[in-house]
């Protein structure tokens, strides 16, 4: 019987092809060797990654310390020569006020289970941007709430803590395979995989094209 809901942030509740974040890639463009969007995209994500997975315990850092990595990356290897405050700050901006897609206020509206956000995103930006938008999760579980971040298996550890309930009670709604799908299936929780833009198939995984697919009657 499932008594809690666990789901993903960006790129599943929030959108990445959004006002700031395309501010963001045209500044990047306009400032530095890296001419067209997705190649920037590229370099951006990769070192995120990468800082991601380093980013642990004693060497766990924050996404606000993430950025200047990354902008500082950039400077030295992408010829970025603009304002990195306004970088920077804009980059905050993502963080708080990339909009929802629409199924989700509905998606929380006629939820009969508890739901928790889990994320690799700071809590403060987090807590603005859910209080911003009018939505009432019961939790959120943040990277920085145990030093580790997605898909380490200690974040969902931690949800699973927090929700007060077993792994074989608990589902985890994601847009990422290895950070969503593969990660909850390893502490035993069950994965649905949303993919919004194309149908696929993942063996043994249900997938959905919309929060408005999901049934709570029966999830």
């Amino acid at each position: 019987m499932t008594k809690a809901v666990f789901i993903d942030y960006t790129g599943t509740m929030v959108m990445e092809d959004e006002p700031y974040t395309r501010q963001l890639l045209a500044y990047f463009i306009a400032h530095s060797d890296l001419k067209d969007p997705g190649e920037v995209l590229n370099v951006v994500w990769t070192k995120v990654k990468e800082l991601e997975a380093l980013s642990y315990d004693e060497n766990f850092v924050k996404n606000d310390e993430k950025v200047d990595l990354i902008l500082d990356y950039c400077v030295k290897n992408c010829g970025l020569n603009g304002d990195l405050e306004y970088m920077h700050d804009v980059w905050r901006k993502i963080w708080v006020h990339a909009p929802l897609f629409e199924d989700v206020k509905p998606f929380f509206e006629r939820s009969t289970l508890p739901i928790y956000i889990i994320s690799n995103d700071d809590l403060s930006y987090l807590e603005e941007s859910v209080r911003l938008k009018g939505l009432k999760p019961a939790g959120i579980i943040s990277a920085e709430s145990v030093r580790a971040c997605k898909p380490h298996r200690k974040i969902f550890e931690k949800a699973l803590e927090i929700a007060n309930v077993k792994s074989v009670e608990a589902v985890l709604i994601g847009d990422s395979v290895t950070s969503d799908v593969e990660a909850a299936k390893a502490v035993g929780i069950r994965p649905i995989y949303l993919s919004r833009s194309r149908d696929v198939e993942i063996e043994g995984v249900k997938v959905i094209r919309s929060l408005d697919n999901i049934d709570f009657k029966t999830i």
